[in-house]
């Protein structure tokens, strides 16, 4: 029982009233999100609500971030768009079950721990590309259903509107923090619309949002070698997107929060709420940034506000659909915009003139791509791969020897700096065989054998040694150094032998 307890996390403190209040805050802002993003999937409404329902409730429970929210997202719907066009509903389902089940994979093999690989600026770039494209989203309300601008008195009122939202999430925490802002804003905008019975565009306006009890489906597909051959594809890209998107949102809530969360339980959840997403009539999705902000900013710290906020969207769309479309846009609008102004990190504008060149470059493409591309995984990818070439150059860069012949005409070279691929050819260039003299002690007290690249490198120049007839020593070679070398005997044909004293390694 104990263990049970722990795992769902019900020892913690519960401020009841703040959670509740939140889930019900994030349950509003979830229903316009997950409407557009089925609709961007090319699904109707109600495939994205039921994601959003089962997403945010299991990853609630499950998860390895309390107050962290899940539903469905727009990196998921770019995805499964063209999937959904050529094949249909019931591919999507079946594509989601599979990235659950690979994701599930990710997380019982620990691969949630790869998120550390992702440097900081790459994070900033992630976070400043998000927010980007959360304000741009809120754009399409300022437009008409023929895609033009809104002008006059719709565009005033609704100009507004939104800017009292804003300003209500803004003061209202500076006065009293007894009520959520964020929900405040939205029942301060929605009464003056119903009262004053003000013509300006509401959440029934966009789809209509009426529903039952998601429904239990097995995705009707023929289970052939074919289907798995489509569906593959897109499920690997969903699950490495929705890791991705997630994992990050925890660093993000973890920073926010100042405690830790689970990466790899995450991945679980993730796996399993996908899972049963598409076994339920849903399109699947992960983490996100923008609710998952406002479930914080308002105070949540536990699971109980994704549950309630998962609970409140499935009663509106079951029993309270006709009083939730009345909901004015503007004031889910302003809420949204407010979340991609927290959402952005400020304080990196100020790292321009401080921070070295190649971070700033690595922030801000992986900004342009995650704005223009709207591909959070390959962002991610990109800005990655080109700070571990940045980090891999400058380390080759660092190798460098120190040389002296000591009194008995033997040359040292002291190796400073680590020897790996991108070491070894600075690494060569330090040495003179022909001019050496007879004996020469190569000595990595200061320096590590990384990887076969820097092996190899070492057997060359030992072989080149050996032929101009030299006897060369390589001396403090780690424990993790000689074992790596003794494994490379198999592929290499290694010219130096361990000296049982170990501090020397001799040429045969």
């Amino acid at each position: 029982m104990q263990k049970i307890i722990n795992l769902f996390d019900f020892k913690q403190k519960v401020d009841y009233k703040t959670e509740i209040l939140s889930g019900i805050t994030v349950a509003l802002a979830l229903i316009p999100e997950a409407v557009a993003f089925a609709l961007i999937a090319g699904l109707s409404p109600l495939i994205g609500l039921y994601a959003a329902f089962m997403m945010g409730l299991v990853t609630s429970i499950l998860g390895g971030r309390p107050g962290m929210i899940s539903g469905a997202t727009g990196a998921i719907a770019v995805v499964i768009v063209v999937l959904a066009k050529t094949h249909g509903l019931e591919y999507v389902l079946a594509t989601v079950i599979l990235a659950g089940i690979i994701q599930m994979l990710a997380g019982f093999l620990k691969l949630g721990k790869l998120i550390r690989l992702v440097p900081h600026p790459v994070i900033f770039g992630f976070v400043n590309g998000l927010a980007i494209i959360i304000f741009m989203s809120q754009l399409d309300q300022f437009k008409d259903v023929s895609g033009n601008w809104l002008m006059g008195s719709t565009l005033y009122l609704l100009l507004a509107l939104v800017g009292l939202t804003m300003l209500i999430i803004w003061g209202l925490p500076k006065i009293t923090k007894a009520f959520p802002a964020s929900l405040t804003a939205i029942l301060v905008v929605f009464g003056l619309v119903y009262f004053l019975k003000l013509d300006t565009k509401t959440v029934g306006d966009i789809a209509s949002i009426k529903g039952g009890f998601p429904p239990f489906h097995i995705p009707n597909i023929p289970f052939t070698l074919e289907t798995l051959q489509i569906i593959f594809p897109y499920a690997a890209i969903v699950a490495g997107v929705g890791l991705i998107e997630s994992l990050l949102t925890l660093n993000i809530v973890d920073e926010l929060t100042e405690s830790h969360g689970h990466s790899n339980r995450e991945a679980v959840a993730q796996g399993v709420a996908n899972i049963l997403s598409g076994f339920f009539s849903g399109m699947g999705g992960c983490a996100m940034i923008g609710q998952s902000l406002i479930n914080v900013s308002n105070g949540a710290r536990a699971r109980l506000a994704g549950v309630i906020a998962s609970v409140m969207l499935l009663f509106f769309v079951m029993f309270g659909s006709s009083l939730i479309e009345k909901v004015p846009m503007a004031a889910l609008t302003g809420l949204m915009i407010m979340v991609a102004i927290g959402t952005f990190e400020w304080a990196s504008l100020r790292t321009f003139t401080k921070f070295p060149k190649s971070d700033i470059l690595v922030m801000v493409l992986v900004t342009l791509v995650t704005v223009f591309l709207h591909n959070l995984a390959l962002a991610v990818l990109i800005g990655v791969i080109i700070a571990a070439l940045v980090f891999a150059w400058d380390n080759a860069k660092r190798i460098r020897a120190r040389k002296f012949v000591d009194d008995k005409g033997v040359k040292h070279y002291e190796i400073y700096g680590p020897l790996f691929f991108g070491s070894t050819t600075t690494f060569t260039e330090k040495f003179d065989v022909l001019n050496d003299p007879e004996e020469v002690i190569i000595d990595f007290k200061e320096s590590r054998v990384v990887d076969m690249s820097a092996i190899e490198a070492l057997n060359k120049l030992t072989e080149r040694y050996y032929k101009q007839k030299k006897k060369v020593h390589l001396k403090h070679l780690s424990s993790d150094c000689r074992k790596l070398i003794k494994n490379a005997e198999s592929i290499i044909d290694i010219n130096i032998i361990e000296d049982p004293t170990y501090n020397v390694m001799l040429n045969k």
